[in-house]
């Protein structure tokens, strides 16, 4: 048996949990999530706890067992606490604003670009370089925080770009001139 997979999920006070057929929906403090489970696996909940079993034992069973089990703690860690992603904005003249529903960001563009954010998506901005995203989606949480980076990917030269918070960017070494031009007869 999957050694993720069999580890019981703890509800936290406050956490609804309803497995309705292949179903399940999660309701808490931050949000209501729902994740559909394939049909070889089984989901109840026991004793305060969310249990996911599995009715064959063949390998893309014993795949989905700890994949679902992951998706569902994830949820579960996400409409209680929710999930955050931190990303800076480097650059001169490089910024963001937050502008009701959507960002407003300069990124060396002719144009300021505007980025809508998604339905449980908050975002807040610090010193207009540092933009925090807040979510119970841990999935569309990072698709968000991927999709804004590639507005304007960290450059390897300048290192300029929307890059995440601790992210390491491998700098390379820009042109040397008039090392390579002299040469001697």
């Amino acid at each position: 048996m999957s050694r993720i997979g069999r580890k019981p999920i703890p509800i936290p006070k406050g956490v609804r949990v309803a497995v309705e057929g292949r179903e399940v929906g999660i309701e808490g403090p931050k949000g209501k999530l729902s994740h559909s489970v394939p049909g070889v696996l089984t989901v109840e909940v026991k004793d305060g706890q969310l249990q996911v079993g599995r009715r064959a034992d063949h390998r893309s069973a014993r795949a989905l067992h700890g994949l679902t089990r992951s998706l569902l703690a994830n949820i579960v860690q996400g409409v209680s606490q929710g999930f955050e992603k931190k990303l800076e904005i480097v650059g001169i003249g490089y910024r963001a604003q937050l502008q009701g529903r959507s960002l407003q960001l300069a990124l060396g563009y002719s144009h300021p670009v505007v980025f809508p954010l998604p339905e449980g998506i908050q975002a807040e901005v610090d010193r207009n370089v540092l933009i925090t995203l807040r979510g119970a989606d841990k999935g569309l949480l990072g698709q968000t925080a991927a999709r804004l980076r590639s507005l304007r990917e960290p450059d390897p030269y300048k290192g300029k770009g929307v890059r995440y918070v601790e992210e390491v960017i491998r700098r390379k070494v820009g042109k040397k001139a008039g090392a390579a031009a002299t040469t001697t007869k």
